[in-house]
């Protein structure tokens, strides 16, 4: 059934200018951060929130993702190539193969579970700094433009033909043509962007339910959701490296997931907990 596989070699770049391009993987995160602005505005007016704070939270999470993510990528995935090319870090850069200097390459390796790091960092801090809401009531609400985020970076790495399945072994599946292949793969990211789509719905019914009210529900439900989905497409994910050599059982992906999902069952008991005490003593 040769309908069912399907060559891919896109154009990753939609202009360059002097030799500097906008990739379609930037235009993905652009659009990720300014639709995530809008849909947190809409809740902001919605529940009457001073929108001055808007501004600096917007700056924080943008920093925090991208260097959480990017950390995250360094020392989850890749330290044994950066602790040799510390430059490269937090510069858009690589060495070239001669030494002879570096190329400008853009960003090209963030890590989601880093991303989650660094925005639970840099979220702490802005609330500890402007306590205007409880850290919980940000985070919940965070939950909604991180999930549609997510779906929109997956789709930049199916455009990057990066972070790719495994091959199928049949003739289903997508064939990056642009990395020299001829076999298909499982199109890992569209999986994981798919999930994270339906995810995001689900938050943004649960917020405009009565259940948005239960403090850490949404942030619970967000880091079990997503997490697990991550789990799972790992499972036909091609190997990012990492650690999985030392503990074989499960990929990096997975091993890195197990928190996170803990994480958020545990915050979905306390929040359904807490509820529920508040029923009795209401009652």
């Amino acid at each position: 059934m040769t309908f069912l596989k399907f060559n891919w070699a896109p154009n990753e770049k939609l202009f360059e200018i002097g030799g500097f391009g906008i990739h379609i993987y930037s235009l993905m995160f652009i659009i990720a951060f300014l639709l995530g602005l809008r849909l947190y505005k809409k809740m902001f007016i919605k529940e009457e929130v001073d929108q001055k704070y808007l501004e600096p939270l917007f700056i924080y999470m943008v920093v925090s993702t991208l260097l959480g993510a990017r950390l995250g990528e360094v020392f989850f995935y890749n330290w044994d190539y950066f602790q040799n090319h510390l430059l490269e870090i937090l510069l858009p850069i690589k060495e070239q193969t001669d030494g002879s200097g570096y190329d400008f390459i853009g960003f090209r390796g963030l890590a989601s579970h880093g991303a989650a790091i660094g925005i639970l960092t840099g979220i702490f801090i802005f609330q500890y700094l402007n306590p205007f809401k409880p850290l919980i009531w940000i985070l919940d609400r965070l939950t909604i433009p991180v999930a549609i985020g997510g779906f929109f970076v997956r789709i930049g790495n199916f455009f990057n033909s990066e972070i790719v399945g495994k091959y199928t072994g049949t003739n289903f599946g997508v064939i990056f043509e642009n990395r020299g292949e001829i076999l298909p793969r499982y199109p890992a990211q569209i999986y994981e962007a798919i999930g994270y789509l339906v995810l995001f719905f689900i938050l943004r019914k649960i917020y405009n339910s009565r259940n948005k009210d239960r403090e850490g529900f949404l942030l619970g439900f967000f880091f079990a959701g997503l997490f697990s989905i991550r789990f799972l497409v790992e499972y036909v994910k091609e190997s990012q490296g990492g650690f999985e050599e030392v503990f074989p059982s499960f990929s990096t992906g997975q091993w890195l997931s197990m928190p996170f999902i803990a994480f958020g069952l545990i915050t979905l008991a306390l929040s359904l907990r807490r509820k529920m005490h508040k029923s009795i003593a209401n009652d």
